[in-house]
């Protein structure tokens, strides 16, 4: 299906979120749209898949006119988007999130009118599009037990299966892992080989150059630039951001001094036990913890959190036997945590920024300080260059401001700062500021400790590594020591003769 959108306009209150946008995606491509966090790649999508309605200009499939008013008529239009988070009802099964949204309307008998749901025939369609596709779902586990990687599989073979013929992926490639990558490219690919078109939204060069035929870059809401693929970076990375970016150095800033200590520690949950042993991260140092999602490397960010405790072993944090102790406790020796899922763990739904600094605020008073607060929202604001006002509730916010403001509501000092997937989401230049920000608390004496997806994140900024495959943990690795090559083999459970855990 050839999709043209022609000058179309949206603005939230006093924001022009799109600028007389106009694009053309043709059938059978895969359609690269790159720009920075806030640039409106995601309002544009949305406004074609119906989530939003635009406020002028028009949208054309296959050269007529479209009235897309909602999601239900963007798919019965043949158009179908998978949203960073992927929506979905996690208590529920597999097959169950695969039927939603299907059904046979009955035209005999005493329910005639009503929608019915073959769960036989639903599952036969499954199977034959996970075979399709080479996805690896079991269609009887529960949602709230998959990857994100598994949830986008779902939500890609449901969408397929109500007939869209435009699929629109959101920022796709965030928070899954490489072997999960390669299946979604393929199966791009191969929509794009039925004639089907693939709309790829996203912020990584490295993606849009491996699967993209062209790509349309957005900058503050207007389209700036086409180009066909392959196309230099330098000439992409200017029409982004209008300028050249310099990598930030990572200088030394380790330290003689310890700051987390684990001694023997087991940390289990319901599917994993993870032995730990004996590891000691130095004050300033950088720890990355590299591997397939779900290997663990949560587990021991939320042990390190006091959000779980450890079934054997004990954790010491700046010198503070803090084994067992309750999660304010953590919080009053310093100790701050950035979860992946900004939504559910990180921020409030229906709060504002201003609203959430309030949170944050010691509860020693009786009245709140309101002019206080905005006070520091708005220089947070500032700061942290989040395009948004101290009114602006936190899911209005573009991903990438999202992570700015939980980056801005992180107190400072801190001795240990636990991350997931820190520049989740975030383009480039965000990704550079987000880790100069990082250093310069590393410079002050906090110790990091983050997993992320991305290899080239792990070995650039860690000064140590841990590897996680399975319920296996590599002792600390020097990053310099390490290749993508190297460190690829070792997540796939290749491990290799690794530094001691202790220097």
């Amino acid at each position: 299906m050839r999709i043209e959108l022609q000058q179309i306009t949206k603005r939230f209150g006093q924001v022009l979120a799109n600028d007389h946008v106009s694009m053309t995606i043709e059938a059978g491509s895969i359609h690269g749209l790159l720009g920075e966090n806030g640039a409106g790649k995601s309002t544009i999508v949305k406004v074609l898949s119906g989530f939003i309605s635009r406020d002028a200009g028009s949208v054309l499939f296959d050269g007529r006119p479209a009235n897309v008013k909602t999601p239900a008529d963007a798919i019965r239009s043949g158009v179908g988007m998978l949203h960073q988070d992927p929506l979905d009802f996690p208590p529920l099964s597999v097959l169950d999130n695969f039927m939603v949204g299907r059904g046979e309307v009955l035209s005999k008998g005493l329910f005639s009118g009503l929608k019915f749901v073959n769960p036989d025939r639903a599952r036969r369609e499954f199977h034959r599009l996970t075979e399709a596709f080479n996805f690896s779902l079991n269609p009887n586990n529960r949602v709230s037990d998959l990857t994100v990687g598994e949830r986008q599989q779902l939500e890609i073979i449901r969408l397929l299966s109500l007939g869209v013929k435009t699929l629109i992926l959101d920022e796709p490639t965030t928070g899954i892992s490489a072997d999960q990558k390669t299946a979604l490219f393929n199966a791009a690919r191969q929509l794009a080989s039925e004639g089907r078109s693939v709309i790829f939204v996203s912020h990584k060069l490295e993606d849009v150059e491996e699967v993209c035929d062209r790509v349309t870059v957005m900058r503050a809401g207007k389209v700036v630039g086409n180009a066909e693929i392959p196309c230099p970076d330098s000439i992409l990375i200017d029409l982004i951001f209008g300028k050249e970016l310099a990598l930030p150095m990572k200088p030394v800033t380790r330290q003689a001094e310890p700051m987390l200590e684990l001694n023997q520690v087991v940390v289990k949950d319901d599917r994993l036990t993870l032995n730990m042993g004996d590891f000691t991260a130095y004050k300033g140092e950088v720890i990355g913890l590299a591997g397939l999602e779900g290997s663990g490397q949560q587990l021991l960010l939320l042990l390190c959190a006091g959000l779980i405790k450890t079934a054997i072993g004990t954790v010491v944090i700046d010198q503070s036997d803090m084994t067992q102790k309750p999660y304010p406790e953590y919080i009053k020796h310093g100790i701050g945590y950035s979860p992946a899922d900004r939504l559910k763990d990180g921020l409030i739904r229906g709060l504002s920024i201003h609203e959430h600094f309030i949170l944050r605020s010691p509860a020693r008073k009786l009245m709140i300080d309101w002019k206080g607060s905005h006070q520091q929202a708005t220089e947070a604001i500032s700061t942290f260059n989040i395009r948004g006002k101290p009114s602006s509730h936190v899911e209005r916010l573009s991903g990438g401001n999202q992570q700015r403001t939980q980056l801005a509501l992180l107190p400072v000092p801190l001795n240990l700062l636990l991350m997931e997937h820190p520049t989740r989401g975030l383009d480039i230049e965000s990704t550079l500021w987000v880790w100069q920000q990082l250093i310069a608390r590393c410079q002050t004496g906090t110790t990091i400790l983050f997993m992320s997806s991305d290899l080239d994140e792990i070995m650039q900024y860690s000064d140590r590594v841990l590897v996680f495959s399975g319920d296996q943990v590599s002792a600390p690795i020097e990053s310099s020591k390490l290749t993508a090559e190297k460190l690829g083999q070792m997540i796939g459970g290749r491990f290799v003769e690794a530094e001691p855990a202790s220097i």
